[in-house]
C-alpha cells in the first residue's frame, strides 16, 4: 500500500494557505522542500502542490517515456504575452514548437556560440570599465547584470551594439520582470481580481515586451545585414522539415523568449559573485587558476581559455547547485494509461493529472548526494566528479526535448562574464551583513530568482606579484 505523502500541519479547510506566500512562492515552496524528502504536499483551499524535493525521484520523474513537461500556472500566463513559443506551448502544440525549435536551435548550438564569443568580449568590456574604474564604488550587482546581458543579447542575437549599462535602463528589462512576477502571482488569485486589479497592468507590461521586440525586428528591416545571426532565423529561417517559416506574431513571440530565456544567466552570475565574496578562499584560488591561464588584470581571453579553467567551471556549476536561477520546472504523468501514478516504486501514489513541481533547491542539497550540502564546495564539481554525479541534480536548465534551448549560449555566457569579473575587478559586500538565501531573505519569486538588494563595492584589482 502505498505511503500517504507528507505535508506540514495545516489549519482547518484553509489548509497551508499561510506556509506559502503567494508573491513569494518558490521562497515558501524551497523552505518546505528542505524539510521534506522526497516528496511532499501543500494544500491551498483543498488544492493539492505536490513537490518533489529528492534527487532519486527527481530522475525518476525527468524519464520522458513517463513524463513530460506541464504547462500550467505560471507558463499559461505568460502566454498572453508570447502565446504558443518555445517554452510555454502546450504539448497539443508540438507540431507548430518543432518548427520554432528547429529553426532556432541551430544558432544556440555550441558551434553558432563559438561565432559570438568576440562580440560577448566585446560588450563585457563596458561592464569591467564601470566597476574597475576609478576609486572604490557602490554598485546594484542585478542591475547591472541585468544591463549586460541584454547589450549582450541585443549584439550576438539582434545585431545591434547597445551602451546601456549607464544612463536610462532599456524599458524592456523592467517591463520583463513586471511581465514575469505578475505571471507568477496570477494562479493564486481568484480569476476575477485578476481581471478586476491587476490585467490592466499585466496587458502593459505584455504590450511593452511585444513593442521592445517588434522594434528589434523592424530596425533590422531598416538596417538590412548580411548577418546570418538569431533574428535572420527569426525572420528568414525556414523549418528544413517543413518548409515552413514564422508568421509575424511567432517572429516577436520567439524574440521575447531570447529575452526571457535568457534572464537566468545574469542572476547565475550574481549567486557566483555573492558566494565568492563569502569564500574567499575559492576566490583567490580561481584568480590564480585565471592568471595562469589567461593572465593578470588586463590580460585579454581568448575562446580557448574557457575551456583551461577547471576550478571556475566548478564555481558556476556548484552555483547552479545551490542556486539555480530557473528554480524548478513541472511535470506531469503522460496520459497514455489509466489509474494513478506510482512513485519511488510504488511507495508514493498521486493522480495522474496531478501536476508534480521538482524543487530544485532541495533536490540540490540532497544529503543523499552531498556531504555538506549547504557549503559552497566546487571541488567536488570538477571534472569526474561531476560526471559522476546523478542526473537528478544536474537539471538546472530542464529536462528532455523541452530543455533549455539556450542552455550553452546561457552557460558560456555566464562562466566568461563571471572570469572576467573575477580577473579584473576588487569586489565586496556594501553591507558586510547582507545574506541571501533560497529559503529566506532577499530572494525574489519570480520566473528566475536573483538576489534581491545586492549592491557591492567595486574597483580595479591590483595585481599581486
Amino acid at each position: 500500500m502505498a505511503s500517504s505523502i507528507p505535508k506540514p500541519p495545516g489549519v482547518f479547510l484553509l489548509g497551508n494557505l499561510f506556509d506559502v506566500n503567494t508573491s513569494n512562492p518558490w521562497n515558501s515552496f524551497n523552505k518546505i522542500a528542505a524539510k521534506y524528502r522526497p516528496i511532499c504536499k501543500v494544500t491551498i483551499l483543498g488544492h493539492d502542490i505536490v513537490l518533489v524535493t529528492g534527487a532519486a525521484m527527481m530522475e525518476e520523474i525527468c524519464d520522458e517515456t513517463r513524463f513530460r513537461k506541464c504547462v500550467n500556472g505560471p507558463i499559461v500566463e505568460i502566454r498572453q504575452a508570447v502565446h504558443s513559443s518555445l517554452f510555454t506551448a502546450y504539448n497539443s502544440e508540438m507540431d507548430s514548437w518543432g518548427i520554432a525549435h528547429r529553426i532556432m536551435a541551430p544558432l544556440v548550438s555550441w558551434e553558432a556560440v563559438d561565432q559570438v564569443f568576440s562580440d560577448m568580449r566585446e560588450v563585457s568590456t563596458d561592464l569591467i570599465k564601470k566597476w574597475a574604474a576609478g576609486p572604490p564604488q557602490r554598485v546594484s550587482v542585478t542591475n547591472d547584470l541585468d544591463r549586460l546581458n541584454h547589450a549582450a543579447n541585443m549584439l550576438c542575437f539582434f545585431g545591434q551594439r547597445l551602451h546601456c549599462i549607464e544612463g536610462p535602463e532599456p524599458y524592456l528589462i523592467k517591463a520583463m520582470e513586471n511581465a514575469t512576477t505578475e505571471a507568477v502571482r496570477r494562479p493564486s488569485r481568484p480569476n476575477f481580481l485578476n481581471w478586476l486589479f491587476y490585467q490592466s497592468r499585466f496587458d502593459a507590461y505584455n504590450k511593452a515586451l511585444r513593442d521592445y521586440s517588434a522594434s528589434c525586428i523592424e530596425y533590422r528591416r531598416a538596417n538590412p545585414s548580411a548577418k546570418k545571426d538569431m533574428l535572420y532565423a527569426i525572420m528568414e529561417g525556414k523549418d528544413p522539415q517543413t518548409g515552413e517559416g514564422l508568421n509575424e506574431v511567432q517572429m516577436i513571440d520567439e524574440v521575447i523568449n531570447v529575452f526571457i530565456g535568457s534572464a537566468t544567466a545574469p542572476n547565475l552570475v550574481a549567486f557566483g559573485l555573492y558566494y565568492l565574496i563569502k569564500n574567499p578562499e575559492v576566490l583567490a584560488r580561481a584568480r590564480e587558476e585565471i592568471d595562469a591561464v589567461v593572465g593578470g588584470p588586463g590580460a585579454k581571453i581568448e575562446h580557448h581559455h574557457i575551456a583551461a579553467l577547471p576550478y571556475c567551471t566548478a564555481i558556476l556549476r556548484e552555483t547552479m547547485r545551490l542556486s539555480p536561477p530557473a528554480p524548478g520546472f513541472n511535470r506531469e504523468a503522460i496520459p497514455s494509461e489509466e489509474g494513478p501514478v506510482l512513485l519511488a516504486g510504488g511507495q508514493y501514489e498521486v493522480p495522474r493529472k496531478q501536476a508534480l513541481i521538482p524543487v530544485l533547491y532541495a533536490i540540490n542539497r540532497d544529503p543523499a548526494v552531498f556531504d555538506e550540502p549547504e557549503v559552497f564546495k566546487p571541488e567536488r564539481m570538477i571534472g569526474e566528479k561531476y560526471d559522476q554525479l546523478p542526473s537528478g541534480v544536474r537539471k538546472g536548465f530542464g529536462n528532455g526535448k523541452r530543455e533549455c534551448v539556450g542552455k550553452r549560449y546561457a552557460w558560456e555566457w555566464s562562466l566568461f562574464t563571471l572570469i572576467s569579473i573575477m580577473k579584473d575587478v576588487e569586489i565586496e559586500l556594501a553591507d558586510k551583513n547582507y545574506v541571501t538565501d533560497g529559503a529566506g531573505d532577499h530572494y525574489n519569486g519570480a520566473f528566475t530568482v536573483k538576489p534581491v538588494d545586492f549592491f557591492a563595492i567595486t574597483g580595479p584589482r591590483q595585481r599581486r606579484d
